[in-house]
């Protein structure tokens, strides 16, 4: 469980009654739609022939541009993290990045999750050894990639909840 018992309102939008707005919470579907991307060649190259995670990824940022709703992005996810089921290692890490990416339409901070699970990703296929900085590599990629406007919000939201997300944003 990669997501908090109490939710921060910082990640629940504005109509539901938290702060985040619309164009902040499309900012955080897309940039965890490409830390998922990133990774997606180790879930490709074990199982070509699935394109559920890809396609979660798509709907995703399909979603930001109001091309499908809410409730097709957040299923597509759902059938990425049921791609990685059967997995193990690198290749189920990087599916359920895919599925976290395309959860954010439906509940932002699963922005962290795909993430996380990007950076499980690499250190899974990393050889032995290497792993760790494999993470610290993939994390600074990510940071590298986040938009000023949520730049404050993810870091401090990887500070937060880094103990329940494997510890992977030290």
């Amino acid at each position: 469980m990669i997501l908090p018992k109490v939710r921060d309102p910082r990640f629940v939008t504005i109509r539901r009654g938290g702060t985040l707005t619309d164009a902040d919470h499309h900012l955080l579907a897309l940039w965890a739609a490409s830390c998922a991307e990133h990774v997606l060649g180790l879930f490709e190259s074990v199982r070509p022939d699935d394109p559920r995670p890809r396609q979660a990824i798509e709907h995703a940022r399909a979603w930001t541009r109001g091309e499908v709703g809410m409730m097709r992005a957040r299923a597509a996810g759902g059938h990425a993290m049921g791609a990685a089921r059967p997995l193990r290692g690198a290749a189920r890490h990087a599916a359920y990045a895919a599925g976290q990416a395309g959860a954010v339409a439906h509940v932002a901070a699963h922005e962290l999750g795909a993430a996380a699970y990007a950076i499980k990703t690499v250190r899974a296929a990393a050889p032995e050894g290497e792993r760790e900085a494999a993470g610290r590599l993939e994390c600074r990629w990510q940071r590298d990639r986040l938009p000023d406007a949520i730049r404050d919000l993810v870091l401090d939201d990887q500070r937060l909840r880094n103990d329940i997300c494997w510890s992977v944003f030290d």
